[in-house]
Order: structure tokens, then C-alpha cells, then sequence
């Protein structure tokens, strides 16, 4: 396969290279990150059997309507929150940090830092 030089090609190709050794197990399933420039994602997935336990995301009822003349930053500490919350629920404390071969930086790390508030340990 030929490397191109994009963005999203690099990301990719550090997704890839994370993904090796991040796997979500029945213990301790992974908090998948998925930011597109509009909106965010998160899911909680247990990798052995292929299913996600948890997601939540800014175009959510609850996230959406305090949304409003937020920043986006702002958007992902919501998100956080939700997913933090939605998996305490579950009886999910313990979780791995898939931040998607993004940079741990602005709404990657608003919404680690508010998930780890909520309850979540990683």
C-alpha cells in the first residue's frame, strides 16, 4: 500500500500503530475517541467479543441542548461527562484510552480529563 502524505493518512497509520497493543478486555474494555471537525465520539468497546458497551456523542439529546454558544472543547467535556456517567452505570470503573491517533490535546483531552472526573479511571 502506498503512504500518502495526508493528514488523515497519518492518523491513520498512528491509529494503526496504537491499536497494536491497545485492547479492550471484559475487564478493562477501551474508550474509543472519534473527533470529525464538527462533532465527537466516544465509545466504550470490549474488543474479545466485539461490541460496544457504551457510546455517547454531541449530537445526543442531553449533550445537544447545552451545546449552544459553547466551544468546541466545551462540547467534549460534555461528552465526557456523558460517557463517564453512562458507563458508571454500566459498572464500568476501569477503561484503556484509545484517543484514536489524535494528539492528547484540546477536545481529546477536555473530554479524558471530564471522563476521569466523572468516574472512570485510566
Amino acid at each position: 500500500m502506498k503512504k500518502t502524505k495526508t493528514p488523515h493518512a497519518a492518523r491513520i497509520r498512528r491509529h494503526r500503530r496504537v491499536r497494536r497493543s491497545l485492547i479492550g478486555t471484559p475487564d478493562r474494555p477501551r474508550l474509543a475517541v472519534f473527533r470529525s471537525i464538527t462533532h465527537i465520539y466516544a465509545q466504550v468497546i470490549d474488543d474479545s467479543r466485539g461490541h460496544t458497551l457504551v457510546a455517547a456523542s454531541d449530537l445526543e439529546a442531553d449533550v445537544r441542548s447545552q451545546r449552544d454558544g459553547k466551544k468546541k472543547s466545551q462540547i467534549a467535556e460534555k461528552v465526557g461527562d456523558a460517557i463517564a456517567r453512562k458507563a458508571v452505570e454500566k459498572g464500568i470503573k476501569t477503561v484503556v484510552f484509545d484517543r484514536g491517533g489524535y494528539k492528547y490535546h484540546g477536545r481529546v483531552k477536555a473530554l479524558a480529563e471530564a471522563a476521569r472526573k466523572g468516574g472512570l479511571s485510566f
